[in-house]
This record gives C-alpha cells, sequence and structure tokens, in this order.
C-alpha cells in the first residue's frame, strides 16, 4: 500500500511542469522516481540528464550545468554545453542536492528564478526549457530552519514534493523484492538460482537501513556462495549496522 500510494503520486505530479523534490532516505529509488515522473509527463520525448550534486565544486557547477565558451578559461578550447542546455525540452535530474554549498544555491536559484542563464565566459543570455526535479535524503525544512539551506531555493524546487517509503514502512514487498532481483541476475548468469521460504521470511523481518541497496548487495553476497542454486540462511550474511 505505502508503494502503491507513491505511485499514484508520482503518476498525478508527473502531469505537472512544476519542478519537483523527491525526499526519501539512500536507497529508496529516488533516480527511478525521476525517471518514472519523466517518461510520463509531456516531455517524455525529451532528454532525461542526471547530475550528482554531492561530487560539484562551483567552478564545476558552472561548466558543467551552464556550459562554457571557448577560451573561458585555461584548457577551455571549444564551447561546451551545459546541461539546462542539453536537457532542453526534458527534464534535468538534480540528486542529492541537500549538501549543494551556498555559492551553488545562489546560483542554482537564479537559474530556475529567471529561466536564464549565461555560460562560463559568454555575454548571451540562454534560456532554460527544462523541467528540474530535485532529490535529496536530507530533511530540508530542517537543512533551511539550521540556515544551511536557502528558504528560497527551498520554496523554487519544491513547487511538489513526493516522499519515497523506505523498506521499514513496506516490509511485505521486501520478499518479492528479493525474488526479482535473483531472477534478474539469472537472467545475467543464465542460472536458476531461488531464495527458500526460510530466506525470504527472515528478509522480510530485516529493518534494511539502506533500503533497496542494501538488500540488492545482500542478495548478491549470497548468490554468489549458494550451493546448488539454493540460497537458504546459512548464504545470508547476517551482519547488519
Amino acid at each position: 500500500p505505502a508503494f502503491l500510494a507513491t505511485m499514484e503520486r508520482l503518476i498525478s505530479v508527473a502531469q505537472s511542469d512544476c519542478p519537483v523534490l523527491l525526499e526519501g532516505e539512500t536507497g529508496t529509488g529516488k533516480e527511478l522516481a525521476a525517471s518514472f515522473l519523466h517518461q510520463h509527463s509531456r516531455r517524455s520525448e525529451g532528454p532525461f540528464l542526471t547530475l550528482d550534486c554531492t561530487v560539484l565544486t562551483e567552478g564545476l557547477f558552472e561548466s558543467e550545468v551552464f556550459g562554457y565558451e571557448r577560451g573561458a578559461f585555461t584548457g577551455s578550447l571549444g564551447r561546451k554545453m551545459g546541461l539546462f542546455e542539453l536537457a532542453g525540452g526534458g527534464t534535468l535530474f538534480l540528486d542529492e542536492m541537500g549538501g549543494l554549498p551556498a555559492m551553488i544555491q545562489a546560483k542554482l536559484l537564479r537559474v530556475l528564478e529567471t529561466g536564464e542563464f549565461r555560460r562560463v565566459g559568454g555575454t548571451q543570455a540562454l534560456h532554460a526549457d527544462v523541467r528540474v526535479v530535485c532529490a535529496t535524503n536530507r530533511d530540508l525544512v530542517e537543512e533551511v530552519k539550521a540556515g544551511r539551506f536557502r528558504e528560497d531555493l527551498y520554496y523554487r524546487i519544491a513547487g511538489m514534493s513526493v516522499r519515497l517509503p523506505s523498506l521499514r514502512e513496506r516490509t511485505e514487498d521486501i520478499p518479492l523484492l528479493a525474488q526479482t532481483l535473483v531472477e534478474r541476475i539469472n537472467v545475467a548468469r543464465q542460472r536458476r538460482h531461488r531464495l527458500t521460504q526460510a530466506a525470504l521470511d527472515w528478509l522480510g523481518r530485516q529493518e534494511f537501513p539502506g533500503n533497496v541497496w542494501e538488500l540488492r548487495n545482500l542478495i548478491r553476497a549470497a548468490y554468489a556462495v549458494s550451493n546448488r542454486g539454493v540460497i537458504d540462511l546459512p548464504q545470508l550474511p547476517h551482519r547488519h549496522f
């Protein structure tokens, strides 16, 4: 039920062109949700591009997101289009943006407010025809209160919000997810491994703080040491954080 309610919310939100904020713990599928929003929007024929905000410095942010002109800085031998141009007519997904430095927050706010930007070293104002979908594993309301995230930027990116449930909130889905993960490995390796009912029952009782990522890693490890195609309790790692 928790997952189905989330899917209904995503389908509803996809019909709008408003900015969307996806909230949820690490491993809950925020990038998949962003892709789903794009595929069910009027922009589905356009590009879907992703940017991991955790690896950005101020200079890298500007060159990656806005692009640059020839000679804008040492090593810029030609013009480069930024993500706002490359995603034109489509969707730009900004992943894990809760930790963006203040200077980058200010630059992002400007383009979201005006819809205009300039390439680094350029003078021409360009228009961004992009739907922005952002994701975070942080509580941005608390980040705003603590002064670490701009309030005006928060309201720009959270035109509509969707919270993705953790596996703790949908434990009844864990056995099916586990079986699906095993089947995917079977197809890739052309084998016929299976989970025993005891293994499925045990998995359904775990909390998985790393959510689907943790479950996936656990299944991969158990698959690698399974005996004669059977994944049972002895093959499941029992160490959790």
